[in-house]
């Protein structure tokens, strides 16, 4: 059985995704940028339940072409999870863009010319859901425009990219088909002990950082969900060629939407959470429709056994983490 490449595998979503591989007894083989990360990330695989003998670590970068050709070697799939995700805003907004565009394509190619028969990239709602839209209501068929007044570089980089993965694979992709998942706002158990994505935000949150709830609404998706859209996604023939929104039963939220769950589930472990909004006008709560990842049947992630807003939250008083069941 050939080995299934997951890049940026020690992410937040790139470890969840590695140990539903493992489990499920598929032999994986993990980028990072370096492989003194080798220990943290097979002790990430243990913690989801995994055996990590199968797990097999290589480095390779996203901003430069050495390692990505001896990544793919002799893998028929490749789940591309690896992208920038900044823990504020740069100035600059090609910080962002460059690596998730070039890394993106580096990657596709690399496959491309391994034969890989098919690549999942995990994108973002950023590149479907950012520009306004009367109604605030997306599916899958559409895209942020970049060049929207005011976007931050996040949904930029990520517009982009995609952009640019699709453009590749349609003039160049040879027999390599590429599939897309898109997901919402990521919540859910780490599997790390560094702080990432919107661990960064529910930490800021408990810890009194954020003392102003930003005024905002979002959908959500549990990562474990991604990980498992990722695996249906890459087995299911009629994937091929198609993106797939990734969110949770649950309407959209908000940050003091997020807040009180915290309070209610955690109790004086959640003091700090903001209860303030930010001054302003209400956004509009977008109406997101996942119609082909529900309604395909070799896609369909599997009825979960948990609602993101009604999670069962354990934390000690030792640590800031919050996993949610």
């Amino acid at each position: 059985m050939s080995p299934v490449l997951v890049t940026g595998g020690s992410g937040y979503v790139g470890t969840q995704l590695i140990a539903a591989l493992l489990r499920a007894g598929n032999p994986v083989r993990a980028t990072v940028r370096s492989t003194a990360q080798e220990a943290e990330l097979r002790a990430a695989v243990r913690r989801g339940g995994a055996d990590d003998a199968g797990l097999q670590i290589v480095a390779a970068d996203l901003t430069a072409d050495d390692g990505w050709p001896a990544a793919v070697a002799g893998c028929e799939e490749v789940h591309h999870v690896a992208s920038p995700i900044p823990s504020v805003q740069p100035e600059d907004p090609d910080e962002l863009i460059v690596p998730a565009r070039e890394g993106a394509l580096r990657v596709l190619r690399a496959a491309r010319d391994a034969g890989a028969r098919r690549v999942v990239l995990t994108s973002s709602f950023a590149a479907i859901g950012y520009t306004p839209k009367p109604g605030a209501e997306f599916t899958e068929d559409d895209w942020t425009d970049p060049d929207t007044p005011g976007l931050a570089p996040y949904p930029r980089s990520k517009t982009i990219a995609e952009r640019a993965a699709w453009d590749l694979m349609e003039r160049d992709g040879g027999d390599t088909e590429l599939v897309v998942v898109n997901p919402t706002a990521i919540f859910g158990p780490t599997l790390t002990t560094q702080v990432r994505s919107t661990m960064l935000l529910v930490k800021a949150m408990l810890d009194g950082t954020m003392s102003v709830a930003p005024r905002a609404r979002f959908g959500v998706a549990d990562v474990r969900d991604v990980a498992d859209l990722h695996i249906r996604a890459m087995a299911a023939p009629e994937a091929a060629g198609k993106r797939f929104l990734a969110l949770a039963d649950d309407p959209a939220m908000s940050f003091v939407e997020v807040a009180d769950i915290l309070r209610r589930r955690l109790g004086p472990l959640a003091a700090r959470v903001p209860t303030p909004e930010a001054p302003g006008d209400d956004p509009p709560r977008p109406i997101i429709h996942n119609g082909p990842a529900r309604s395909s049947a070799g896609v369909r992630a599997p009825p979960r056994r948990r609602s993101w807003s009604q999670p069962r939250a354990c934390a000690t008083s030792a640590s800031w983490r919050v996993k949610y069941y």
